[in-house]
């Protein structure tokens, strides 16, 4: 299969201008006919349900928690991403553009990131009118900050609750649409599988995860926006219930995987705790425009801090390592993720780690305080702040936090066109689900950028250019023997995982399967190690098939029964994970071959063989994946070495 990713002609700052201009519309009296599913209402689905309702199309939307409000969005704390230029400091469309290609070392469709900070200052406009509280400045104006790989301040933020008040927003316009029956909205359901019908999505299989109840739901469109699948680690700062299942049921209908070895790091997270912890907690990266990071000089000065002989205050300047200062003064504490995480971790491997494991650095507002005053550190950080000493006793007013680098996002995800559609006709994957603008790294403040970008601005657009062909089609049959076969399907794999009766909890392989893939394919990577890790995974496979236990039956309440369907697409998606970072052999952003370096110990691309996005197809379940590149072609910003020195 060659890979089309329909790029429009044209200029680059005239393409989607060009393509909205003449892309295949549908009229308002037929896009009452046509019925597209959402799954996954965070973000991305919330915005682009409620969008699609408004221009008309009838609309299901699918989240597994007990409400829209629950999505992981709300974690994202820091803020959002546009390039409105208020602080007149040099920002525009292109600089946004241009820090976002570089950050994502080169690795990401300039079409698509070009048109991402296009439609940037709208999503401003847009949240503002839904009454989203921006912090705004002395004068009333919204008010702005820096983050990461960037040297102007454009990121719009909610003090430490960005995520939650823009999805707050999302929430309003999509219950909006539900009162006004345009949305069907079915909580507590879990996409189990994609139905294709002729080559094309059609539907969905749905469990209802309250009576465990097998669904049948048509369209003439999927839409997944079920967000990424940071916890194939295990530990990382996802909501422990965030999973990979839906995207993974449409790979093996035939959606490629797109990058999936392009995982991040986030550097700005709290130590692990103990052995059975089960998840990781995020500090906003925003705490980086005013904390500094630094462990001390000399490793018994660190010794004596992780012994309780020492405090941090007792430490003089003199014998502090402000390292990312040192290193990259161009940007010192604000670098991007991947380079700050590789320096903390390097730090720490050096022996200067400061808690009692070694693994972490500290983050300290000492100087920011002593500059600024508490009350305005308090007005931009306070809930982070407490939020800190709820959790580690400790108050950083007083005391600096303690950071480590964990798993935060992942850039891989289903392969997508620039219409958002992936290798299978009519699904589409927006927000973290899809691959397309971040490549190897993404920047600080565009997660949220990116999913409210494809659900109000992109999708609505993109869409239509398929569903312009489908106004004949009347309502899709859910009787059709496709739906009955992926039913039946879903049933026989829910089955098999009872019938095991083994000693091992979902929970226990799980854990198992991140100790590997944190080992393995975490901050650095090895031929060795990946090779050694694909022999541990299949290990883990078998395990998984022959030990399984999970308890109560198909047609109840059955929590255990989620979870061993979620570990068994994650084993699968680790594997896949393992095969990717082994075929690339260069660094890149968050992939770091220890093999591709530079004399500094900087991520050393191989432009000349590593300018693609890797593919994957499913081939079968004892099949190897098929990889398929498409080339990335650099018409305006030409790849160089990442400096930020």
């Amino acid at each position: 299969m060659i890979l089309n990713a329909k790029i429009p002609d044209g200029a680059l700052p005239e393409k989607w201008t060009r393509y909205r201009s003449t892309v295949r519309l549908v009229s308002p009296a037929n896009k009452r006919k046509l019925e597209v599913i959402v799954v996954g209402t965070g973000l991305a689905g919330a915005s682009a349900a409620a969008s699609l309702a408004e221009l008309g199309y009838k609309v299901k939307a699918f989240c597994f928690q007990d409400s829209p409000r629950r999505a992981h969005s709300i974690a994202a704390q820091g803020g959002i991403n546009a390039a409105k230029n208020y602080q007149n400091d040099g920002d525009s469309v292109y600089r946004l553009f241009y820090d976002t290609i570089k950050g994502g070392d080169y690795r990401a469709r300039e079409a698509n990131v070009y048109r991402l900070a296009e439609v940037s200052a709208s999503i401003i406009d847009q949240c503002v009118a839904q009454g989203v509280p921006f912090a705004r400045d002395y004068g009333g104006l919204l008010d702005n900050r820096s983050f990461g790989g960037t040297q102007v301040s454009r990121t719009f933020y909610a003090r430490g609750q960005t995520g939650q008040q823009l999805l707050l927003g999302a929430y309003s316009a999509l219950n909006r649409q539900v009162a006004r029956k345009q949305v069907q909205m079915f909580a507590r359901h879990e996409m189990v599988d994609v139905v294709v019908i002729d080559g094309k999505a059609r539907g969905i299989i749905a469990r209802d995860l309250v009576t465990g109840k097998l669904e049948r739901h048509g369209a003439h469109a999927v839409v997944l926006a079920s967000g990424g699948y940071g916890n194939v680690f295990y530990l990382s700062t996802n909501a422990m219930g965030s999973n990979v299942t839906a995207a993974w049921k449409a790979h093996k209908r035939g959606a490629f995987f797109g990058n999936p070895c392009f995982t991040q790091i986030h550097p700005t997270c709290l130590p692990q705790s103990g052995e059975y912890q089960s998840k990781l907690t995020l500090m906003s990266e925003s705490l980086r425009n005013d904390g500094r990071v630094w462990v001390p000089l000399r490793q018994e000065d660190a010794q004596a801090i992780r012994e309780g002989k020492r405090t941090a205050a007792q430490l003089k300047e003199e014998e502090r390592d402000y390292f990312l200062e040192r290193k990259y003064p161009a940007f010192g504490n604000l670098v991007p993720r991947d380079v700050a995480s590789r320096a903390a971790k390097e730090a720490c491997d050096d022996g200067r780690g400061v808690n009692p494991t070694g693994l972490a650095v500290f983050l300290d507002f000492r100087d920011a305080i002593q500059r600024l005053g508490q009350d305005v550190i308090s007005a931009r950080y306070g809930n982070l702040f407490e939020m800190y000493e709820k959790i580690t006793g400790d108050n950083p007013y007083e005391v600096p936090m303690k950071i480590y680098p964990a798993v935060h996002y992942t850039m891989g995800g289903l392969w997508v066109d620039y219409d958002l559609m992936t290798t299978v006709p009519g699904l589409y994957a927006i927000g973290e689900a899809n691959f397309s603008d971040h490549g190897a790294n993404r920047l600080g403040a565009s997660a949220l950028m990116q999913g409210l970008a494809d659900g109000y601005f992109v999708l609505p657009y993109t869409i239509g250019n398929y569903l312009a062909d489908e106004i004949h089609t009347p309502s899709i049959p859910i009787e059709h023997e496709a739906f009955a076969a992926a039913e039946a399907h879903a049933l026989e794999v829910y089955q098999k995982f009872l019938s095991i009766k083994g000693s091992q909890s979902p929970e226990r392989l799980h854990r198992n399967l991140g100790k590997i893939m944190w080992e393995y394919c975490g901050m650095a990577r090895s031929e060795e190690g990946l090779k050694k890790a694909l022999g541990l995974i299949s290990d883990l496979k078998s395990s998984f098939w022959s030990d399984l236990q999970v308890g109560g039956s198909v047609n109840e309440f059955n929590p255990e029964l989620d979870k061993a369907m979620r570990v068994a697409d994650f084993i699968e998606l680790g594997e896949l994970m393992i095969r990717d970072a082994l075929d690339r052999n260069e660094s890149c952003g968050g992939h770091f071959r220890v093999e591709s370096q530079t004399p500094e110990g900087e991520a050393l691309r191989d432009d000349q063989n590593g300018n693609y996005v890797a593919a994957w197809a499913y081939q079968g379940d004892s099949v190897a994946p098929e990889l398929h590149k498409e080339p990335l072609n650099f018409e305006i910003v030409k790849p160089t070495q990442r400096s930020y020195k």
